[in-house]
């Protein structure tokens, strides 16, 4: 897609998400105006090919919405409908179905009876409140499957919900399955497709939300640092606050740049790719930490509660840090990586383009 039209979307999602009003950040629950409007534009399923239901476009713009939200805090599963369910769906040719679809990070166990695939298991699946449909790879025998089955949503003859919620109040819902039939025909999971590539591909997406949240905290702190004053003058007049405030940048723009390059190297199939999503997530999860840190320094005793611009973005970045791998997972798999076959040494001297 040319810039042109990226930068349409950009302003027709901020637009939407401005048009919101800040209180909707306080709850961290499911905002259903957000959902609607992005749904009825199509921006839900955007980077998901058309001929499976999705939107079109290409990952660069599935990212962009998804930085957006995530900056906005919008309470919204943009990552988990089109960078987790419709990339699931659409690697296993099967169509998107209608109303609310997210992924499951968890793998069923099927069987086949009377001429339907039926799933049990505990699944994590973030949302699955809200979803009219669950998507989910499960082992059959030698098999492995991609079925679409009921979400929580959907009670009578469905799973067993099991609500949670992660530190900024994202539903992180468990489904229950005994025998629970395929809402659709299965088709089988082509290779590649597995629990593995479903934590990169996760891991992708967060890589994006934390180094838009990071960028929501530096924004706010610049913001507040230029408005408020001590003793006649504004705190970033002082040089301790210009400091802090450095750090903050330079640690927003390293998880910025990191998320931005692993986006790139999945979008062109890069040999690194793989090594690129996992120095992304580490490094966007340990940058978390220290953003926060400084935010809520530089904030001084604001922001602490949910109601503030800055305590959704750092519950989020806490949140976040720790899903789909946190650093010291990240951080083993690269060493793992490079101690193999020097898989990342294409990225390290720019061989991997």
């Amino acid at each position: 897609m040319s810039d042109d039209l990226r930068a349409e979307i950009r302003a027709a999602v901020t637009a939407i998400l401005r048009g919101r009003g800040e209180d909707r950040t306080r709850a961290g629950g499911f905002d259903h105006v957000v959902w609607k409007d992005l749904s009825e534009a199509g921006f839900h399923l955007v980077g998901v090919p058309e001929e499976a239901g999705g939107s079109g476009g290409d990952l660069r713009d599935l990212a962009e919405v998804t930085d957006l939200t995530a900056f906005h805090a919008a309470g919204v599963p943009v990552a988990e409908t089109a960078f987790l369910a419709g990339w699931l769906l659409a690697g296993a040719g099967l169509p998107v179905p209608g109303g609310l679809v997210v992924a499951s990070l968890d793998e069923a166990h099927g069987h086949w009876r009377d001429g339907a695939l039926r799933l049990s298991g505990r699944l994590r699946v973030p949302w699955a409140r809200h979803a009219d449909h669950v998507v989910t790879t499960a082992r059959c025998g030698q098999d492995r499957m991609v079925a679409v089955i009921p979400g929580g949503a959907r009670r009578p003859g469905g799973p067993r919900l099991v609500t949670a919620e992660n530190l900024a109040g994202e539903p992180r819902d468990v489904l229950v399955l005994e025998g629970v039939a395929a809402d659709q025909a299965p088709a089988a999971a082509p290779p590649g497709l597995d629990t593995a590539a479903l934590l990169t591909r996760g891991a992708l997406a967060r890589s994006v939300q934390l180094a838009a949240a990071a960028r929501a905290v530096l924004v706010s702190a610049r913001r507040h640092i230029t408005e408020r004053e001590q003793f006649g003058r504004p705190l970033a007049r002082f040089q301790a606050v210009q400091q802090h405030l450095a750090a903050l940048a330079a640690e927003v723009a390293a998880m910025q740049v990191s998320a931005e390059a692993a986006v790139a190297a999945v979008e062109h199939a890069d040999a690194g790719a793989g090594v690129a999503v996992a120095a992304a997530k580490a490094t966007t999860s340990a940058g978390a930490r220290h953003v926060a840190a400084i935010g809520h320094q530089l904030h001084g005793a604001l922001g602490y509660s949910s109601e503030h611009r800055l305590g959704a973005a750092t519950t989020r970045l806490w949140a976040w840090r720790e899903e789909f791998g946190n650093e010291s997972h990240w951080h083993d798999h690269l060493a793992a990586a490079g101690g193999d076959d020097g898989a990342w040494w294409p990225l390290l001297t720019g061989g991997a383009r």
